[in-house]
C-alpha cells in the first residue's frame, strides 16, 4: 500500500452506500481501525472524513463511484493503488493475531458481515 501510514477504504456497496474503514499503521507495523468499519451513505462518510486531518491513502472502488466522499474535508488523499482487498493482505494480520494467541480452529472462525440483511425484491415469477 505504497508505504502509507493511514488508509481510508471506501468500497462501493451498491444501493447508494459504501463499505467504509479508517486504518492507521501502528509503530509495530500492525494496522488498527481508527473508527469501526461500517456501511455508510456518502453523506455519512463525508461526516466522518470531516473529523480527520492530514494525509491519507485511499483504497477501494467507492472513490470512483462517489467522488464527493471527502469533498471539503481537511485531508489530503493519495492514490493507494488498490481497488479491492486481496487475500494475501490478510496474512500479516493473521500472523500477528496468531502470535498473540488469538488463533482459533477453522470450524470456529466466523466472517464479519457489515450488512447482514439486504433489501431486495424477487423477480416476477420467482416468489
Amino acid at each position: 500500500m505504497t508505504g502509507a501510514q493511514r488508509v481510508l477504504a471506501a468500497i462501493d456497496a451498491r444501493m447508494g452506500e459504501v463499505y467504509w474503514g479508517q486504518f492507521e499503521r501502528q509503530p509495530d507495523g500492525q494496522w488498527l481501525e481508527s473508527e469501526g468499519e461500517a456501511v455508510l451513505s456518502p453523506e455519512q462518510a463525508l461526516a466522518r472524513a470531516q473529523r480527520l486531518q492530514g494525509d491519507w491513502a485511499q483504497a477501494g472502488t467507492g472513490w470512483q463511484t462517489y467522488p464527493e466522499l471527502v469533498a471539503g474535508a481537511p485531508i489530503t488523499l493519495h492514490d493507494g493503488q488498490m481497488l479491492l482487498p486481496q487475500a494475501e493482505d490478510m496474512l500479516p494480520l493473521a500472523l500477528h493475531a496468531w502470535r498473540q494467541g488469538k488463533a482459533c480452529r477453522v470450524e470456529q472462525a466466523e466472517p464479519t458481515y457489515l450488512r447482514n440483511e439486504v433489501t431486495w425484491k424477487k423477480l416476477p415469477g420467482r416468489e
